[in-house]
């Protein structure tokens, strides 16, 4: 049984309700132009002049004026309270990849629970877009074009290790947790020069990036090796 809502072959680009430069909305849908609103997301979109191919959400953060601006068949309301509106859309879509924007700024609370659903859904090929960096939950294996001496920060959302090849500092033989050692503040090895390749038994690991890196993030997705989804 398929319970996908929306389905694209090119990319889907979620909007949220938080912090959306209009560039960084721009480059979104440049590589993922089908345009998904997330609640929220909605009046952004339609204040960007973009109308929504699909609004998934609780909807209680959708203005009536939206709501009204949107044909009621894009609209597609999931009430349930168990789960955050990033969630529901972020499974309640199909596509080779997901980029988020309007996902981090703004809440703290909010920027982790978006978090931790990028762990929790480590099988989608989803980077969230913010400001200063892009973020996305670590494959099973992924190889990374990054320039040399580009930040990698590495962040456990679970008891975690992994092997790594590129960095200055290896993660091999680290055992990683949120309260305990973290992978902050790597970067890239000046020489020799080449690719970063990262290995991980599990999901639970955040890979953060300079935003400048969006489209080597983007590369690397398309090809690594993701995580087989539980059940």
């Amino acid at each position: 049984m398929d319970d996908h809502i929306f389905r694209d072959s090119r990319g889907i680009t979620l909007l949220g309700g938080g912090d959306a430069a209009t560039e960084d909305l721009n480059e979104a849908l440049a590589l993922a132009p089908c345009l998904v609103a997330v609640d929220g997301g909605a009046e952004t979109a339609l204040a960007a002049g973009v109308t929504p191919r699909a609004v998934i959400g609780d909807m209680d953060s959708l203005p009536e004026g939206a709501r009204t601006a949107i044909p009621a068949d894009r609209l597609h309301e999931i009430p349930e309270q168990d789960s955050t509106d990033f969630d529901k859309a972020l499974r309640s879509v199909a596509a080779p990849l997901v980029l988020g924007v309007g996902f981090l700024g703004r809440r703290i609370d909010h920027q982790l629970a978006n978090l931790n659903v990028l762990v929790r859904r480590a099988e989608r090929r989803c980077i969230l877009i913010g400001t200063h960096d892009v973020v996305f939950a670590a494959p099973a294996q992924i190889r990374l074009d990054l320039d040399p001496g580009s930040r990698v920060s590495l962040f456990p959302m679970a008891p975690i290790s992994g092997r790594s090849q590129g960095l200055h500092w290896p993660i091999e033989g680290l055992d990683m947790a949120p309260g305990a050692g973290i992978g902050t503040s790597n970067r890239v090895e000046e020489a020799p020069a080449g690719p970063v390749a990262l290995e991980f038994p599990a999901p639970g690991m955040l890979v953060i990036l300079p935003r400048a890196a969006l489209a080597a993030a983007v590369a690397g997705l398309a090809r690594a090796e993701p995580f087989v989804p539980a059940g």
